[in-house]
């Protein structure tokens, strides 16, 4: 029983990161509450391209027993969070997701702090502007101002994007601590080795760039059709880091013109919303 304590521990002291967690290394900690981990891995289940699963399905989404699966859609479901269509015998986000997130949405005030110059940005480059944050292997939009209509792929807050195939998903990654950056780095080569090979060279080539000149740059490599750059945003110690990007159709990118014209107004952009938090 000493030797599961100790091991337990020594698990707990090699996570880096919230978010990070595979619930099943801290299967031995009193403190964490493995079905509270269970719960949000139901609802994580749940994808845009997905909106509507079966309990079997959850099971297979989520490697969690049928059963198990059966008790927490059927809690779920009583306390709001899932609703039950009765037709179909499945299951979509209830409206009670929507009362967890707006909170944090709310109190993020470089949001109402951003928008403005987020919208100068917009008109006068014809990009789509975003804001963007972190969550596990992913970038998730906080904010975003829509110009470019071409783009098939416009964002909406609370979508997101893989995050070492995004030029603001690379960006958050180089804007964290060196420790941060290597565990987040470890994470993706678990979860999904095919993804980070890919990325690879690309990787390496923004890591310089980032070094050089503070930006990373996308010519189609999350989705072909759409090219991006992308930038951090200081805050004060304690907040979320969060990165800003510009997104356009790739047959409105050529000859470099994110780089050329684009790249010189973020960079005003994004010295105006540091000035505003008080960062310079």
């Amino acid at each position: 029983m000493k030797e599961q304590k100790t091991s337990s521990k020594q698990r707990v002291k090699a996570i880096t990161l919230p978010g990070l967690v595979n619930p099943h290394d801290l299967s031995t900690d009193r403190q964490f509450s493995m079905s509270m981990a269970r719960g949000f891995a139901v609802l994580r289940a749940f994808t845009p391209a997905s909106p509507v699963l079966s309990n079997g399905e959850i099971a297979d989404r989520t490697t969690l027993p049928r059963p198990t699966v059966s008790r927490l859609t059927y809690t779920l479901t009583l306390l709001g969070y899932l609703s039950h269509d009765k037709h179909l015998r499945k299951y979509r986000l209830g409206s009670g997701v929507l009362t967890l997130g707006y909170p944090l949405l709310a109190s993020m005030h470089i949001r109402q702090l951003a928008k403005p110059a987020m919208e100068a940005l917009a008109r006068g480059t014809g990009c789509t502007v975003n804001l963007g944050i972190r969550d596990r292997d992913s970038v998730v939009y906080v904010d975003s101002v829509r110009a470019d209509r071409s783009n098939q792929h416009l964002p909406d807050i609370g979508s997101s994007r893989p995050l070492m195939a995004a030029a603001i998903g690379r960006t958050l990654m180089l804007a964290c601590p060196l420790a941060e950056r290597t565990a987040i780095l470890n994470y993706l080569k678990i979860q999904d080795r095919a993804m980070f090979d890919s990325m690879h060279d690309i990787w390496v080539e923004d890591e310089k760039r980032f070094a050089a000149e503070g930006y990373c740059h996308s010519r189609g490599d999350w989705r072909k059709e759409v090219h991006a750059i992308a930038m951090p945003i200081r805050q004060a110690h304690g907040q979320p880091q969060l990165a800003i990007n510009c997104t356009i159709a790739a047959h409105e990118a050529q000859s470099d013109r994110l780089v050329s014209e684009v790249l010189p107004l973020m960079r005003d952009t994004v010295r105006q919303i540091e000035l505003s938090l008080g960062m310079l």
